[in-house]
């Protein structure tokens, strides 16, 4: 009656085994330390590294380990959090500018553990420390340039119309078009009423002629709005997931800020250069037919070009080349980016074109066979600047030419961009590349960080309220239900472990939301336990022998725990699916709670009731307080 067949016995043990391992590595505390990296122009070499010992040691601080990340990153351990935020001090009066250093929190799971992936929980940002953006998306910008397109198109659908018109221009408040009567004004009006109708028209007289001015409707700048908003919001998450954050949180906040919050993220200043970054490529043709030293030494730049220094592979001093103003190729019809090798063996970028402009490209690099080709590194960023008390932001472009080649043959849709100074630099190119540019500049607003003591503290008391309820639970299952309460109290333990244990292998995150939900998991754990138990007694009571008394409470509790547990299950699984950021977290562990507490409650207590009594023929009481 109360046996079960060797089958389940070692599904029990597996995933017991399961659950210890995989929840093992958070047992290993994580080190105090401090992560140290370079930019382009830097590097961490023995000199450097020396340096930085050096001062260390000159303010005896010890540090424990140094663990060398990459190249261009070295992480340095430390005892304790005032160690570590004593040594962030001289490091950084050490290195100065050009190096990034960062307050991490750095894993010591041994390398037998991290062999079959068993590693720690991810925290959050208020449990392991992190930084948050509050970033502002330049609208007016946007507009601005949608309106400079649209004056081209107009000009054009006029032309191949055959409407002649005497001017055009774009204004601040629209596109102004001036016709020569009013036959004519109609017809321009009939071309943006048909191909244009995200403009509103009016018509006003002046003289002998009359002007159309053509604005964007209300409802054409709030889509734009929108598209600016959640085109930065899909850009942003996948450069995001290009860094390797564990469950950044990225949302709109208001008509125009987006919040990037990005917990346990080790290196800030490069988390910033990318998020922020609006970096895209333009190609263009070198102007070979004037003297760019010249132009350079006169100040007179020939009409179409413009003036840019290049620094050649090999060379410390930049030259001056001109360079024609037409873009030949954007980063817009860039579809694919990856870091390789070029034929000289420095870091190069591995192009593919697809998103359009690569027919064109194709053709006019083939006109052009034997003529230089330049690819200018475009990067726009917003500045902030106070004007009458407002915050407004203006808009500063750096350009930079990175490589001038001589086209040999027409450029097919794949080809390599050479000329880079360093991994790193080809690595963030083509990330950035990859998940695509921007579609206006943005400013980053507000910028805070949680360094990883505050976390600590968060965590200590998180674990500190776990336990105590934890306790508590124990020493009431263990009075009230005697022996089967200290059943009760071993699977409630196992639960906490295979709840931990299944956090850890799916790589979820915690957060002190999260720390609710195994709280409450643990409280619905109990309850199930309650009810079988509870079930038994009554038996019992009705003079049931003790083995139907056993296979009736766990069978006939089995539905009423399965009912409270789904609705539950689907309360978690809604605020999973609709909820974000501490909502989601909460979620998460209450939904992997249920799974794990209906399994120990109900399949783990009953195997170590029928292992302790299913082979007993003549048994007479049970002891579980009654």
């Amino acid at each position: 009656m109360n046996r079960y067949p060797a089958w389940k016995y070692i599904l029990v043990v597996v995933v017991i085994v399961f659950g210890i391992i995989y929840s093992l590595p958070n047992l290993y505390k994580k080190d105090w330390a401090v992560q140290v990296s370079a930019d382009s122009t830097h590097t961490l070499d023995d000199n450097t590294l020396n340096t930085v010992r050096a001062a260390l040691a000159s303010q005896q601080i010890q540090y424990s380990q140094v663990e060398k990340m990459a190249s261009d990153s070295v992480t340095y351990h430390f005892a304790n959090a005032d160690v570590q935020l004593r040594a962030d001090d001289v490091i950084k009066d050490t290195l100065g500018e050009g190096y990034t250093v960062a307050l991490n929190l750095a894993a010591t799971t041994p390398k037998w553990l991290q062999s079959i992936g068993a590693e720690p929980l991810h925290l959050g940002l208020d449990l392991s420390g992190g930084v948050h953006f509050l970033m502002a998306i330049d609208v007016n910008s946007l507009i601005t340039h949608r309106m400079q397109a649209a004056e081209r198109n107009i000009s054009d659908s006029l032309r191949k119309n055959g409407i002649r018109y005497v001017g055009l221009q774009d204004t601040q408040n629209g596109i102004s078009i001036r016709a020569p009567d009013r036959a004519t004004a109609d017809k321009i009006s009939a071309v943006l009423s048909q191909d244009y109708p995200e403009f509103t028209r009016t018509l006003t007289p002046d003289g002998q002629q009359w002007v159309i001015m053509a604005n964007l409707s209300e409802q054409a700048r709030a889509d734009a709005q929108n598209f600016a908003v959640d085109k930065t919001l899909s850009v942003l998450r996948k450069r995001i997931d290009e860094l390797g954050v564990n469950e950044p949180i990225v949302q709109r906040q208001g008509v125009d800020r987006i919040s990037v919050d990005l917990p346990g993220i080790q290196d800030t200043a490069r988390a910033k250069q990318i998020i922020g970054g609006t970096a895209t490529l333009e190609f263009h043709l070198q102007d070979v037919q004037h003297d760019a030293e010249q132009a350079k030494e006169t100040g007179l730049i020939p009409p179409g070009t413009t003036l840019y220094p290049y620094t050649p592979a090999g060379i410390t001093q930049a030259i001056p080349v001109l360079l024609q103003d037409r873009v030949v190729l954007s980063g817009s019809s860039i579809t694919n980016a990856t870091t390789t090798m070029g034929e000289d063996g420095r870091p190069a970028a591995s192009i593919t074109l697809g998103g359009g402009g690569e027919a064109a490209f194709y053709r006019i690099t083939g006109e052009n066979i034997g003529k230089p080709l330049a690819i200018i590194y475009v990067e726009t960023a917003l500045t902030p600047v106070t004007v009458n008390g407002e915050t407004q932001y203006t808009q500063r472009k750096n350009e930079r030419v990175i490589s001038i080649a001589t086209i040999q043959s027409a450029l097919p849709s794949t080809f390599q961009i050479t000329g880079l100074s360093s991994i790193k630099e080809a690595n963030d190119l083509s990330l950035l590349l990859r998940a695509g540019s921007l579609p206006t500049p943005v400013a980053i607003i507000e910028e805070s960080t949680i360094g990883p003591s505050l976390g600590a503290q968060n965590i200590d008391k998180g674990v500190f309220s776990i336990e105590v309820g934890f306790i508590v639970i124990v020493i009431f299952m263990m009075i009230y239900y005697r022996f089967f309460g200290l059943l009760a109290d071993i699977a409630l333990g196992m639960n906490l472990v295979l709840l931990v244990a299944v956090l850890s292998f799916l790589g979820a995150t915690l957060s002190l939301p999260g720390i609710a939900g195994i709280l409450l998991t643990l409280g619905m754990a109990v309850d199930a336990n309650v009810l079988i138990f509870e079930r038994i007694r009554e038996e019992l009571r009705n003079g049931v022998s003790p083995q139907a008394s056993i296979q009736a409470g766990y069978e006939r509790a089995f539905s009423t725990i399965v009912d409270s547990n789904v609705t539950t299950l689907i309360a978690a699984l809604v605020l999973l699916m609709i909820g974000t950021g501490a909502v989601k977290g909460f979620a998460v562990t209450l939904t992997i709670g249920i799974m794990t507490s209906m399994f120990t409650a109900i399949t783990g207590t009953r195997a170590i009731v029928n292992l302790i009594y299913g082979h007993k023929v003549r048994l007479t009481k049970l002891s579980i307080g009654i």
